[in-house]
């Protein structure tokens, strides 16, 4: 009884339930459970709590089959398979438009993509990107219809866990799933809280708690705030929805035009999206009525509550509802028996590859859209509308095509919207959509897919439409799908030997009418090519099973399996009682809702609009009109209604767009550097210039002064050649018959005797600017003068007539075109061409040589002709001899050669005085010397002729004596000849006083240039002409003697009481060498002494080398072969290798080169221990050397990159999304060039660096440091900006994680700390004390010696000037010596720095109340110099201004020896090679002070005065002469007044040192310092290299060039 009582009240409750649940207005839920409960998570961590990873979102998918990589790792299977494309034209093909058997609705279809959306999203590609294309067969009806081959479907390969799969058999690839495997409303809500926030209202305010966010409380016209015609909110924050481009379109757009859904996916269609609304409309719905009964609960709990029974909604109808009627009665899952935490929910493989993807199968073309039933029970059929087809142009369609719907599915939606669609009644879309898919019989179930899938599916831009089918089989590949027989044999089945074995049902014919068609096409195909079922794919032979009840055997039981497993895995399902979700009676609640049932409660369908069960369109109201085909629908596009096109795809070029900004920003770049260049010379030639005007303005009041002695001088700008150009010239209108030309500094440039003129004709330009003229001078070149102003030029040819006309020279006006003025000329070029040839044949009539014969065998008759008329002037004479036209050497022997008196020397005239020289005896030579002063012809020289011609001698080379030494010099050698108490003395008495020197003149010839060899040395080398360009030019002629045995000794005559150099030194001496002559034995020591001597130059620079070729090669080895298929080195090859090593390389030498500037650290650390081991000297060296490393790197860096940014730029928007996931943009924009370029910082910074790295090297060169030393002192201090960039530029992570600091943080401490104690002292004001103006444009400050300023002889300091800028730094050696109280510095002015402080510190302006303006002094800093002391024996070549590290050395020495200290050094030799002595006169004071206090002989001194190539010739012979009676008598130099011996020429240093040796046979290592311009430095460095190729000493030569 009780019994019966208790089962009576059970079904009176349920009765009870089932009358609550659902009414006229909707579902209505009696809500039981009021506790706080745990909810579900998003991303399903801990579902499982025993293995919480179980199930979770983006965990790898689980295999229910063996893997069949072809490598057992990772490399796709299917290799012995048939082409994908080939298999889905041969199994999947047909017409459209057969019902299905069964009558399951077009609903159930894309109900089932909606649940596939739910528990899988695999689709994203892997990253880096591996593209696994789908070869196109040739002759591809729709993708090759022109048979041209080569065509590829593109398709990415799946994502996989990267953390420990794919890397070995035992673990291969893992494909993962990115959202739960659960059904956990990651539909509705997304996986993760954030997503899911981003859909809520998120108010509190009556009627809103827990409600997802609508396009009405946007605020969106049309939209409606009831339930029941909501839609979501549009994605106006950017959510990263799924957005390729619409086929359709065929462009990006906006993803702010999708709405806001759980799916990222859920609006790929139109049908998907009805979906996705409604289960937004179903939670607001129970939002709405959980908040109604519970008005004190929470946002937060409203929507968790509205959320738990969403999800249980759907559970119960995925699996009870739709899952029978999608795999047939005989399938229902079992009867659920509880959660089994044992039980994996994960996917599998083979159902997301294959089993699920079955759906395909009957999916339609398209979809109706119907109105709820009306009164007479019939229904309305809504037709597209423009808004909807807006391609059609005009005619509209039942359906909404499936394959013009993809990503538009908003637009069937919207069209409903009020007043979006003009005459056009709103309607509901869902509401329709919902009624047309549940009236539609969905395609088919057998293996004919619609088109709309299996060929005009979605792809991206470059391929707008791809075949579906083809990437089902080739994603089974991916995936590591086994064949289909192994499938069937894992889920218990048996195997299918042949294909017709797969499926009778469908082969015979009796219910698919193209079954046995089907089958003998598979024979065919398998017979031809060796296709079986055990090489068909899973996907293939699984379709193949498809009977009328739905999927066959082995997609039935993957299907069944993974559904039942979601369930009894899922500790959070609706059912399981322990979960404290729901009650009892909560659950049958549950149970007893349908889809129907939800339908009616978000719209306003009734039970007369649509039968219950939806999925089964049997029982419809309103059933379809007609079975859709893909014929009674619009077509696909790129196809239209009125135009079929062969090619059912369309593509795209991703650089469109990027070309043009591409170009230009290289072009731009490349200009820039032209740019910087172009400013650089702008610059110099600007400074040029502003000098040259001062120069102007000097010369104006020069011209000024210089007019008042008569003449008239104007100023021109004269034409000297076309590679010469132009240059700045005063034009000196007498006195007398002569015309002058002299520079800006009033240098004599060219005198023009009148004298020998009768007549000049003047050339006066009478087109284009009439600013030039030329006065054409018979004989020799025209002076060819250009003017700023033709008043100028009309004044200048006034002034050149009357002054002719006032000398009496006849003179002739012709007015000619520029061009035949320009024509008619002969400019200086023209004329030293023609002097060139002149000398040539002279030479070889002379010294009858072979070479120079050679030379005029290629001369013509014009050629000759125009020699034998060539006349020299005596101002080219002069030229010919290096002096001056004025000299009364050049006067004397010009009028001895000019024998007809003509004013010029004319071909025979020459040749006849060079032939005395070629073949004449020492008296021929000396009777040439007497005739020349001889100045009466009587055969007599006088004693004040005698002396005339000795001042003559010094007057060429600048020197001056006085007249006692004078005296005294001329008794002493007339006394020697013999002569001493007479007045007069013959030709015989002369060649008596040259005595032991007479035979110096044997050796005397006229040779023609520093690269003419004499007489001598053409016996010995069988050459007397070098070609050279200007090597013949007549300024460069000269008279050489050599040297007598004597002489080359280096010293005075035997009798000489000064010390010597040596008395073994030699300068010439041609000794029997105890060395090997061998060729190949002296290139062997040479190599080997080189190695010797620069061991540790050779050991630190190839240790910098492979340190650099190492960083370089671990990146390029790390792109290249560990990310060989990463996606940047896939995109862009090996340029990423390049790149990548290059950026490294430049990383670690912009960072080392700081160590480089460390001036204090290396000065301290050379006087260290360390110095033997590391050579500190060469600090500036390696400077340059690291930084044209980093030169190098950064134009590899760069031009790698203009390679990559076109590749990056050519590539599809998502896989740079991959690439670069730190830079985001829109799913719709395509980023081009200039946005990788300009608006992301790693471009941006790559930018900025190249133009400060242009700036910065272009100014560097020594052309910017020779000309603008300030914008190269500016640009080079750019340094701190640099290094920031390159900082932000590796910040952006674009391709890396920064490791720039690795290199930088080392070497900027140090570099910062070094840096910090050179701002100590540069702040401190120090005072000027001295200041002298020497000769030469020397300028001598002296100042205070700052407190703890400790620095040695030889070292250098940076000064500034207050008066010139305190930030302004320039280098100088310091000439004092330690021990002195104040600083020196000798500052030769050769710029504008050096130019100004010379105007600056000007003794005779200077103010006593105020001094001198003070300095800022930074150092001192060590070089090679100051280590002269570390040698036994040092050798101080010192030229130019280059003396002054060794004036501080020599005082220094003077100073050390007078204490008697004690150093490793012996003998210093200092070798001054100077133009004139007159040059440096302060340092002649020091070598003065040297010599009276070096009382142990430490310092030999050598003066070399190289007014003349040679050391003896015609004209210094005299000197030497005059030199060694002066040293006999006096003991000091008659030049000097040292005891230095003074030379004429220049050194020869191989010879000096290879007598070093000999002199210092004990001495195995000398040391030669050398400081002065780049050609002596030269001279010496080769000279020591020479040496070093023989046994026997070293010599290490340090230098510093100026």
């Amino acid at each position: 009884m009780w019994e019966r009582v208790r089962v009576a009240y059970a079904a009176i409750s349920l009765l009870a339930v089932v009358a609550s649940v659902v009414d006229a207005q909707g579902v209505q839920i009696n809500f039981e459970t009021y506790k706080e409960v745990e909810y579900a998570g998003y991303d399903g961590w801990y579902n499982n709590r025993a293995h919480p990873e179980w199930g979770i979102a983006d965990s790898p998918l689980t295999r229910r089959l063996p893997s069949h990589y072809q490598d057992g790792t990772y490399e796709p299977s299917g290799w012995d398979r048939p082409n994908p494309r080939t298999l889905s034209e041969l199994t999947m093909k047909g017409m459209t438009g057969m019902g299905s058997f069964r009558n399951r609705s077009a609903l159930l279809t894309f109900f089932g993509q909606q649940v596939v959306e739910e528990i899988l999203d695999a689709q994203r590609p892997g990253c880096p990107r591996e593209y696994f294309n789908i070869q196109i067969p040739k002759g591809d009806p729709e993708y090759d219809p022109d048979g041209r081959g080569g065509r590829e479907i593109p398709l990415l390969r799946s994502r996989y866990d990267m953390s420990i799969t794919g890397f070995s058999p035992n673990f291969p690839r893992q494909q993962l799933n990115e959202i739960t495997a659960f059904l956990d409303g990651g539909l509705m809500y997304g996986v993760t809280k954030a997503w899911a926030d981003a859909l809520r209202l998120l108010s509190s305010e009556s009627g809103k708690r827990g409600r997802l966010a609508s396009c009405f409380d946007q605020g969106v016209a049309g939209c409606v705030e009831d339930v029941a015609g909501s839609y979501p909110a549009y994605n106006t924050i950017g959510l990263p929805m799924a957005n390729p481009p619409p086929p359709r379109d065929h462009y990006l757009k906006p993803s702010q035009r999708f709405f806001k859904l759980g799916n990222p996916r859920g609006n790929e269609n139109a049908f998907l999206l009805t979906f996705g609304v409604l289960w937004f409309r179903w939670h607001n719905y129970l939002a709405d009525m959980i908040a109604t009964k519970q008005p004190d609960w929470s946002d937060e709990r409203v929507f968790n509550e509205a959320r738990k029974w969403v999800i249980a909604t759907h559970q119960k109808i995925v699996l009870y509802d739709w899952l029978p009627d999608f795999l047939g009665e005989n399938r229902k899952p079992e009867v659920y028996k509880g959660y089994s935490s044992a039980v994996h929910p994960g996917v599998t493989h083979v159902f997301q590859s294959a089993a699920m993807r079955w759906g395909h199968t009957i999916v339609p073309p398209g979809v109706y859209r119907r109105s709820r039933v009306k009164t007479d029970g019939t229904c309305d059929w809504r037709n597209t509308t423009i808004f909807t087809s807006p391609h059609t142009k005009g005619q509209y369609f039942h359906g909404v095509r499936t394959c013009n719907s993809y990503w538009n599915s908003v637009d069937p939606h919207e069209e409903g919207f009020e007043g979006k669609v003009e005459n056009l009644d709103k309607f509901d879309g869902v509401e329709e959509f919902l009624l047309g898919l549940s009236s539609q019989v969905t395609e088919r179930e057998d293996n004919i897919i619609t088109e709309d899938l299996r060929g005009r599916v979605f792809g991206p831009l470059e391929f707008s439409r791809r075949d579906l089918m083809a990437i089902n089989i080739q994603r089974g590949r991916d995936h590591g799908l086994p064949d289909y027989n192994t499938a069937r044999v894992e889920y218990g089945l048996p195997r299918r030997e042949t294909f017709a074995d797969i499926n009778p049902w469908l082969f015979n014919g009796t219910y698919v009418a193209h079954g046995p068609e089907l089958l003998a096409n598979i024979t065919e195909f398998a017979n031809a090519n060796n296709w079986t079922t055990d090489k068909c794919d899973i996907w293939v032979c699984g379709l193949l099973e498809t009977t009328e009840a739905g999927p066959g055997e082995l997609f039935g039981a993957v299907i069944k399996d993974q559904f039942e497993r979601i369930r009894d895995g899922d500790r959070f399902w609706y059912e399981n009682e322990k979960n404290g979700l729901f009650t009892k009676g909560e659950i049958e609640q549950i149970n007893n809702i349908t889809l129907f049932d939800i339908i009616k409660s978000i719209t306003k369908i009734t039970d007369d609009d649509m039968q219950q069960n939806p999925f089964i369109a049997t029982d419809s109201p309103c059933f379809q009109p007609k079975q859709l085909s893909q014929l009674d629908m619009e077509p696909c596009t790129p196809d239209y209604v009125d135009k079929t096109v062969d090619f059912k795809r369309e593509t795209f070029d991703y650089f469109t767009g990027s070309a043009a900004s591409y170009i230009l920003t290289f072009m731009a770049l490349a200009l820039f550097i032209i740019g910087c260049i172009a400013v650089l010379i702008y610059m110099a030639r600007d400074r040029q210039k502003r000098e040259a005007a001062e120069r102007n303005r000097h010369r104006k009041a020069t011209t000024a002064k210089s007019s008042k002695d008569g003449a008239t001088i104007f100023l021109a700008t004269e034409y000297v050649g076309k590679k010469e150009g132009e240059r700045s010239v005063q034009v000196k209108l007498g006195t007398g018959k002569q015309i002058k030309v002299l520079n800006d500094r009033g240098k004599l440039l060219r005198t023009i005797d009148l004298r020998n003129h009768n007549q000049l004709v003047l050339y006066v330009e009478a087109d284009q600017h009439r600013t030039r003229m030329a006065i054409h001078v018979p004989k020799e070149y025209d002076l060819i003068l250009n003017f700023d102003y033709t008043a100028d030029r009309d004044n200048a040819l006034m002034q050149v007539e009357d002054f002719l006309g006032a000398v009496e020279v006849g003179r002739r006006r012709q007015e000619m075109k520029s061009k035949d003025l320009m024509s008619s000329i002969v400019t200086k070029a023209d004329r030293q061409k023609q002097l060139e040839k002149f000398f040539r044949i002279i030479f070889a009539q002379a010294f009858k040589e072979e070479k120079a014969r050679e030379d005029i065998s290629a001369f013509n008759s014009k050629d000759a002709k125009d020699v034998l008329t060539c006349e020299l002037t005596r101002a080219e004479f002069a030229e010919s001899l290096s002096m001056k036209p004025e000299s009364l050497f050049v006067e004397q022997m010009f009028n001895l050669v000019d024998k007809d008196g003509s004013g010029y020397i004319n071909f025979r005239e020459f040749l006849d005085v060079i032939i005395i020289f070629a073949k004449g005896n020492p008296d021929e030579k000396a009777k040439l010397m007497f005739d020349m002063y001889d100045v009466d012809g009587d055969g007599k020289l006088s004693r004040d002729e005698f002396k005339t011609m000795l001042k003559s001698m010094m007057d060429m080379v600048n020197t001056e004596v006085e007249q006692s030494q004078m005296d005294m010099l001329v008794d002493s050698m007339m006394e020697q000849g013999g002569v001493k108490d007479r007045e007069q003395m013959t030709q015989q008495d002369f060649i008596n006083i040259l005595g032991e020197h007479k035979q110096a003149l044997s050796n005397a010839a006229l040779n023609l240039g520093a690269n003419v060899l004499s007489p001598g040395d053409a016996a010995r080398n069988q050459t007397v002409l070098k070609r050279d360009n200007t090597a013949l030019r007549a300024r460069k002629t000269i008279i050489r003697a050599y040297q007598g045995t004597d002489e080359r000794n280096g010293g005075a005559s035997k009798d000489r009481p000064s010390r010597k150099i040596g008395e073994g030194l030699k300068v010439d001496t041609i000794k029997v060498k105890k060395y090997t002559t061998n060729p190949v034995m002296k290139k062997f020591n040479g190599f080997k002494r080189y190695i010797q001597n620069y061991r540790l130059h050779i050991f630190w620079l190839t240790l910098y080398t492979l340190v650099t070729i190492g960083i370089f090669a671990e990146r390029a080895y790390y792109y290249s072969v560990e990310r060989e298929h990463a996606g940047l080195r896939r995109i862009a090859g090996y340029g990423v290798t390049v790149t990548r090593g290059a950026a490294s390389g430049m990383m670690w030498a912009y960072s080392i080169i700081l160590v480089t500037m460390c001036r204090n650290t290396i000065t301290h650390m050379r006087e260290t221990f360390l110095h033997l081991y590391i050579p500190f000297d060469s600090a500036i060296a390696l400077h340059k050397i690291i930084a044209m490393t980093a030169l190098f790197f950064t134009v590899m860096h760069c031009v790698g990159h203009a390679i990559n940014f076109y590749h990056i730029a050519t590539q599809p928007a998502n896989d740079l999304t991959c690439l670069f996931r730190n830079y985001f943009h829109y799913s719709n924009e395509l980023p081009k060039f200039h946005y990788w370029c300009f608006a992301t910082t790693t471009g941006m910074t790559g930018v900025l660096l190249f133009l400060i790295v242009a700036v910065m090297f272009v100014f560097a060169t020594q052309y910017a440091r020779r000309y603008v030393f300030k914008a190269f002192w500016f640009t080079h201090n750019l340094y701190p900006i640099l290094y920031i960039l390159t900082v932000l530029h590796g910040s952006g992570n674009l391709v890396q994680e920064p490791f720039f600091y690795y290199f930088f943080l080392g070497p900027a401490i140090l570099f910062t700390l070094d840096k910090l104690v050179s701002i100590s002292r540069k702040k401190v004001e120090i005072p000027v004390v001295k200041v002298e103006h020497l000769p030469s444009n020397v300028t001598t400050l002296k100042f205070k010696r700052p407190t703890n300023f400790d620095y040695k002889s030889g070292q250098w300091v940076r000064i500034a000037s207050a008066a010139l800028g305190d930030n302004e730094y320039h280098p100088f050696t310091l000439t004092s010596a330690p021990h002195e109280d104040t600083l020196s510095l000798h500052i030769r002015s050769v710029g504008p720095w050096t130019n100004n402080l010379r105007k600056v510190y000007d003794p005779a302006k200077m103010q006593p109340d105020f001094g001198y303006p003070k300095v800022f002094v930074d150092g001192p800093y060590g070089e090679g110099h100051q280590d002269w002391y570390k040698y036994p024996v040092a050798v101080l070549i010192g030229g130019g201004i280059g003396v002054t590290p060794f004036a501080a050395i020599l005082k220094d020495i003077v100073q050390k020896s007078a204490q008697g200290a004690k150093f490793n050094c012996k003998k210093v030799y200092f070798l001054w090679v100077t133009r004139t002595q007159k040059q440096f006169e302060w340092l002649t004071d020091i070598i003065r002070e040297v010599e009276e206090k070096d009382k142990n002989d430490l310092v030999s001194v050598h003066i070399f005065i190289t007014q003349f190539y040679q050391k003896f010739d015609l004209r210094t012979t005299m000197l030497y002469i005059c030199e060694r009676h002066f040293q006999r008598i006096s003991g000091r130099s008659l030049f000097t007044g040292l005891n230095s011996i003074t030379h004429f020429g220049r050194p020869n240093f191989e010879s000096f040192f290879d007598t070093l040796q000999d002199e210092h046979p004990e001495v195995n290592t000398f040391g030669v310092f050398s400081c002065g311009p780049p050609p002596m430095t030269y001279t010496a460095d080769k000279a020591c290299a020479a040496m070093n190729k023989f046994d026997g000493a070293s010599f290490i030569h340090h230098f510093e060039n100026f």
